[in-house]
């Protein structure tokens, strides 16, 4: 997936901005994008603050070690399940 050119941080500042009276079409234009992209944006970040979205990535983060970790002892079971079932 492409990776946007604004951080996290700036997207939440853009919406901020939109909460405070500024239209969606002088934001998007002065940012360079197109208003979808900004609709879109409000709806993946819309009323999160600065803390949300920091925690947010951190809640991620946990959740791939967990995966990963899951998948490891999933691998580790099945191994063992062969292992014990072929006859010696």
């Amino acid at each position: 997936m492409k990776s946007s050119k604004f951080s996290e941080s700036q997207i939440i500042k853009a919406l901020k901005e939109n909460e405070q009276g500024r239209s969606v079409g002088e934001i998007s234009r002065e940012l360079g994008i197109d208003k979808s992209t900004f609709y879109y944006w409000r709806k993946k970040f819309g009323g999160m603050e600065q803390q949300d979205l920091k925690r947010l990535k951190d809640l991620e983060e946990e959740n791939n070690k967990l995966k990963q970790m899951y998948a490891d002892v999933s691998l580790d079971n099945k191994m063992l399940k062969d292992l014990l079932s072929k006859k010696f």
